[in-house]
Formats: C-alpha cells, sequence, structure tokens
C-alpha cells in the first residue's frame, strides 16, 4: 500500500526483509507521520543524487499515501493510521513533505514533466498554507520555534519510544518549514 515501517528488519544472511516494526509509530501496522515524510523526500534526493528514475517512480505512490491520510485541515496527526479525532498532529511531517514535493517539482521540471512539477508545486503550497493557517507562531507568543504541533515521540500501547515532546516546536519542523519557504522563493541552493 506505499506506507513506510519505521523500522524494517533483513536477515544478515540472506539480505531478506523479515518484518516491518515501529518505534516512534502507532504500532507496527502503521506509518509513523514523519517516517513517511522522511521516504518521500528521500525518494527524490536519491533520484537527483543518482538519476535511477525508479526512485522517482516510487516517489509518487508514496507520496499518495501519506496525501490519503490528511485530515481536512491538511496536517497531519503523528500516526498516519489517524485520520481524525484529538491524537496530537505533526506539523513537522508536512514541512520535510512541501520539501521533497518541491524538490520533485524541480525534477519534473528537468524532465519535461510540467503537469506533474506543477500538481506537486501547487501540492506543496497547499501544506504550507495549512501549516501557516493552524501552526504558525504568531507575533508575541512567547515560543521557542516557528511552527507549533510537531510531535518528537508519542508513546503508544504498542511502541517503544519514551514519550516526550508531543505537541510542540521542534527544530526539523521550523528546519524544513524554513526549507520550503527558501525553495518557493527561488533562493534554495542544495548543500548536499
Amino acid at each position: 500500500d506505499y506506507s513506510c515501517h519505521h523500522t524494517f528488519f533483513l536477515d544478515p544472511v540472506t539480505g531478506e526483509g523479515v518484518r516491518g516494526e515501529t518505534n516512534q509509530g502507532h504500532d507496527s501496522k502503521s506509518s509513523w507521520a514523519r517516517g513517511q515524510a522522511w521516504a518521500i523526500y528521500g525518494l527524490v534526493l536519491g533520484y537527483q543524487k543518482t538519476g535511477n528514475r525508479s526512485l522517482l517512480d516510487l516517489f509518487e505512490p508514496v507520496s499518495e499515501y501519506f496525501l490519503s491520510r490528511l485530515p481536512a485541515d491538511l496536517v497531519p496527526y503523528w500516526d498516519l493510521i489517524f485520520t481524525e479525532g484529538d491524537e496530537p498532529r505533526d506539523s513537522s511531517s508536512s514541512s520535510i513533505v512541501a520539501c521533497g514535493f518541491l524538490a520533485a517539482a524541480e525534477s519534473f521540471d528537468e524532465l519535461g514533466e510540467a503537469e506533474k512539477a506543477g500538481m506537486y508545486r501547487s501540492l506543496a503550497k497547499k501544506l504550507l498554507k495549512a501549516l501557516y493557517d493552524h501552526c504558525r507562531v504568531l507575533p508575541g507568543d512567547d515560543s521557542n520555534g516557528l511552527v507549533y504541533h510537531g510531535t518528537y515521540s508519542k508513546k503508544s500501547p504498542y511502541n517503544t519510544c519514551t514519550p516526550e515532546g508531543v505537541d510542540e516546536c521542534v527544530s526539523w519542523g521550523d528546519y524544513y518549514w524554513m526549507e520550503a519557504l527558501t525553495r518557493l522563493g527561488g533562493g534554495w541552493e542544495p548543500y548536499w
């Protein structure tokens, strides 16, 4: 279904896949939102560094899975098993995905696939607008970051993480928010 496990175990002798598990996701059958986001951005960066089109082709259904699990306000829950209710959000996932979509738009432009480029650019803008509308730190707020509603790790009965950093600003969320805005402004110079 193109969802991602947080961790995946391989047989050390054969290299065959054994099982997927989670540490920070809800459970081993769900998709941790930030892990899905890392996969989205990572597939695009992998394509850009190697030219291996299969990575960009895989990026599309992995992205579609993420998008299909978003609630109406477009700010993902901390795990994509949740699509409504009062579970904490993870705004940092949207910041990362927006960067991935903008990087993908550049790649599709270079490939002459303007329609796909435009679609991913538009999706990135929608995610960033949702963060602006629902998660931005306002002038005068007493905050240590730029984007609220990030989740570092949330304990569930099925994961092994230490619950910390639930519903707060997180440094990587702020970083990718700024990277996405810089990309939109046309001033992005990759450093890797």
